[in-house]
C-alpha cells in the first residue's frame, strides 16, 4: 500500500534515487548532493510517496500558498507509474493551497501529454532562462 506524507524526511541520496529511476534525472543534476540537499531544504511543500521504507514518488512545489504554486517536480518510480500516484501527489499538493491557488509546472518532454487529463491547461508562454546565461 502507498502512503503519503507531507513530513517525511528524505536525504538528497533517496531523492536522487527516486529521480533516476524515474527519468527525471535524465534532467536534473543528480551527479551534485549538494544541490539536492538545497532542492530539498528550500521547497515548501513536498510531498512524497512510500511503498514501505522505500520512496517511490515526490511532489515539490514553491508556492506562496495564496495565488501560485509551482510545481517543480513531480517524479514517479517508473515500476509505481500509472498507479495513480503522480495523480495523487498532485491532489496533495493542491489539498495544502487556497482553492483559488493555481499550480503552475514545466512538463519533461516524456509527460507532456500526461498533464492534461488531469485537468491542466497548455500555456505556450513559459520561458527559462539559465543563470550562467546572463
Amino acid at each position: 500500500m502507498i502512503t503519503y506524507s507531507e513530513h517525511a524526511s528524505i536525504s538528497p541520496e533517496q531523492a536522487i534515487d527516486l529521480y533516476t529511476r524515474s527519468t527525471l534525472g535524465e534532467r536534473r543534476p543528480i551527479n551534485s548532493i549538494t544541490t539536492f540537499a538545497a532542492m530539498l531544504a528550500n521547497a515548501n511543500l513536498t510531498i512524497s510517496a512510500w511503498d514501505g521504507e522505500k520512496l517511490v514518488g515526490i511532489s515539490r512545489s514553491l508556492t506562496d500558498f495564496a495565488y501560485v504554486a509551482y510545481l517543480a517536480d513531480l517524479a514517479v518510480d517508473e515500476q509505481y507509474q500509472r498507479q495513480g500516484i503522480g495523480k495523487r501527489l498532485i491532489e496533495e499538493t493542491k489539498s495544502r493551497l487556497e482553492s483559488n491557488c493555481m499550480v503552475v509546472l514545466l512538463a519533461a518532454p516524456k509527460a507532456n501529454t500526461y498533464y492534461e487529463h488531469l485537468g491542466f491547461e497548455h500555456n505556450p508562454r513559459a520561458w527559462t532562462i539559465k543563470n550562467n546565461s546572463i
